[in-house]
């Protein structure tokens, strides 16, 4: 197997192109592996970015009052923290690395169908990155990562710089959900019919067409914005006759969406791992594959209950909590699929599988806590307090995050074509479990007792349970560094991986690792489903 690894690291993506330098080779590429290495970089890099403003903005809570930066930085900070962690991280993380790496793989492929525009949503991504850090120079934008208008359109701040990066991420959004709709419509290997689909492709399937569906309506209400700064026309801002309320309305009904952009990929990634560690076929493959898309279409129509106190009609406030509660319905098909599979399954207890368990704990805690936000008369004493905030996290840390972070230490030899530490990987998932609870579960608490989210500074009795969520963040930040160091020392000076070392099936995991250039020597004939783990099969 070494010697096999030697040959895929000198023949695969990894070696040099011909007649191109080693950086040219890289920013030029039009392979979507060398693409998805791109994006890993940079969104890790961005993401531990987004991890540093975290930890400030929690050790400015450890004491009342001004502690190490005063109330315009603190919410300057919590801006850039949201938008990296949403827009440059959550967002494109599943999709972007491992979607990018490996679709073409999965479905039997040679590329996506437009390498190029592939490699144009990087540099958009890239483009809208730079811009989002650049506002750290200027003059940091201080509304939140919402941008709720009238604030951002009356601020001084540089808001209509932050507010373009976004834009400009959504572009990048667009053309890599174009790209993979395209891809697994036209480029599927024959054989490989929608049944046969690895459930990871179907989870990316349906978020690539939120994707193309939702981000523009996003893009068009942060044009407004600007429209409204620069030209000083009365869209949202009540004093020139507009309707901020329009603004929350036209922008939940994109960043409703964009939740199930950040969790869908990693539920695929989820359900690909599943079988592989419980070594049978996945408990209802039809029933996870229709959930995900349901979860796109009902997820569409639920964006209303952000905004049950903003002065709606009540009538529409009762049809949105329906809906909501209706949307949690194909998520626990998820769930219980997953947890049916493993029942009476032969499970292999191994590093990837122990990030899925703690994904479906922490998943579960946060779906449980959305229904609870979900209920009108609830949502009226809970609403913008530290119960949203956990709520919040424990969906998209707990839920997208420890699913990423699942396919990364699932997919790692396949990309590396290198083995990671074991033993150091989960010792770093004890303590990042016990940091992210220790963290974000004290939030609840504080919600429920009232303290508003967002605050630079809160009352006496709140300071028991923010100086616990502190030192959980302290858990939290060291056990990620500890992870990411893990994988870098793996990815330069790991032992060579096999080209299959967990037993699964799907197609990614029969070519060498790392892949080939062109994937497939010949294109292969798939005859029968992902997940047979039958004997010979």
């Amino acid at each position: 197997m070494a010697a096999d690894n030697t040959r895929g690291i000198r023949e695969g993506y990894l070696a040099s192109e011909p007649g191109k330098g080693f950086i040219a080779s890289w920013l030029l590429t039009t392979d979507h592996k060398r693409i998805g290495i791109l994006y890993l970089f940079s969104i890790l890099s961005f993401f531990l970015v987004g991890v540093v403003f975290g930890l400030l903005m929690r050790l400015e809570l450890i004491s009342r009052g001004p502690t190490i930066m005063e109330a315009h930085t603190y919410n300057a900070f919590f801006t850039l923290h949201g938008v990296i962690m949403l827009f440059l991280f959550i967002i494109p993380v599943v999709p972007s690395i491992f979607g990018n790496f490996l679709l073409p793989i999965m479905i039997g492929a040679r590329d996506v169908a437009f390498p190029r525009l592939n490699l144009l949503s990087w540099y958009f991504y890239m483009a809208g990155a730079l811009l989002a850090l650049t506002t750290l120079i200027i003059g940091p934008a201080d509304t939140g990562w919402t941008f709720y208008a009238p604030y951002s359109l009356r601020t001084g701040s540089s808001v209509s710089l932050a507010v373009f990066s976004v834009f400009v991420l959504g572009i990048s959004s667009i053309l890599t959900g174009l790209n993979f709709v395209v891809t697994v419509h036209r480029l599927r290997a024959p054989g490989m019919t929608w049944f046969r689909l690895p459930l990871f492709v179907w989870s990316l399937y349906a978020t690539a067409w939120i994707q193309i569906i939702a981000t523009p309506i996003l893009g068009v209400n942060l044009l407004l914005v600007m429209a409204e700064r620069f030209f000083g026309i009365g869209v949202f801002d009540p004093a020139k006759g507009g309707d901020p309320i329009l603004y929350q309305h036209l922008f939940w009904i994109y960043s409703h969406p964009a939740v199930y952009i950040m969790v869908l990929p990693a539920m695929g990634a989820v359900s690909e791992i599943v079988p592989v560690f419980a070594r049978r076929v996945i408990f209802g493959y039809k029933a996870i594959a229709y959930s995900s898309i349901g979860i796109a279409a009902v997820g569409s129509l639920v964006w209303g209950h952000h905004m049950f106190v903003s002065g709606f009609s009540y009538t529409a406030a009762v049809y949105f909590s329906l809906f909501t509660f209706f949307v949690a319905i194909p998520s626990a098909i998820k769930v219980y699929n997953w947890v049916g599979t493993l029942y009476k399954g032969s499970i292999v207890m191994d590093t990837p599988f122990y990030f899925v368990l703690a994904f479906i704990f922490l998943f579960s805690i946060g779906g449980l806590s959305g229904l609870i936000l979900g209920a009108l008369s609830v949502n009226v004493h809970l609403h913008d307090t530290y119960f949203v905030v956990a709520h919040f996290h424990y969906i998209k840390f707990g839920g997208a995050g420890f699913g990423m972070l699942a396919a990364l230490h699932y997919w790692f030899p396949k990309i590396s074509g290198r083995m990671y530490n074991k033993r150091v990987a989960n010792f770093a998932l004890v303590f990042l479990f016990i940091g992210f609870n220790t963290l974000y579960f004290p939030m609840f608490i504080l919600g429920y007792e009232g303290m508003p989210r967002r605050y630079f500074d809160y009352l006496p009795q709140y300071v028991l349970w923010q100086h616990v969520s502190i030192v959980g963040s302290w858990i939290l930040g060291a056990s990620i560094f500890t992870m990411i160091g893990n994988l870098l020392v793996a990815a330069f000076r790991g032992a060579a991986a096999p080209m299959n070392p967990w037993g699964a099936r799907t197609l990614e995991w029969q070519v060498s690792s790392p892949p080939p250039k062109e994937n497939f020597e010949t294109i292969p004939e798939v005859t029968r489903g992902p997940y047979d783990f039958r004997e010979g099969a």
